[in-house]
């Protein structure tokens, strides 16, 4: 997704952004480090990769972005982030883009990923290649403090 929007942007901002309601298995600066580190695998010269802990508008507006561009996987996604996308659109003028997921990956999302992880799977070609060791790392980590 990020490196379709990077051949129609001359810009693109892949933006971490902290939910204080969310657990994720990574934080925000090794999420951030992990996107790079993909990124630069594949040699992608107009991206940057950064975070907020505030408003998207507001990242959006202090970078000057217009545009926030959101992958979707199925049916649920679109009625996910209509809403969000309108908001959006309310209290900082920023559109959003909606684009549909490689047919051939739709079906991959993060709890899928680390299910399959967890329970010793292959999740190459689901992740970056340089994400799997630290999946699996950060996993054996997470049960051995659930223990």
């Amino acid at each position: 997704m990020i490196e379709r929007c990077a051949r129609l942007f001359d810009k693109v901002y892949v933006v971490v952004a902290v939910n204080a309601a969310k657990r994720p298995l990574f934080d925000e600066r090794e999420r951030v480090s992990m996107i790079r580190a993909a990124l630069a695998a594949d040699n992608c010269t107009n991206i940057e990769v950064a975070s907020t802990d505030g408003l998207i508008t507001d990242f959006c507006s202090s970078v000057g972005g217009s545009v926030i561009v959101k992958g979707l996987r199925q049916n649920g996604d679109y009625e996910a982030e209509l809403g969000m996308a309108l908001v959006n659109r309310q209290i900082g003028g920023i559109e959003t883009m909606f684009i549909p997921a490689d047919p051939l990956k739709e079906h991959i999302s993060s709890s899928i990923v680390k299910d399959v992880a967890r329970h010793g799977g292959d999740v190459r070609g689901m992740v970056p290649n340089s994400v799997v060791a630290r999946l699996i790392e950060a996993l054996g980590s997470q049960e051995e403090e659930e223990k």
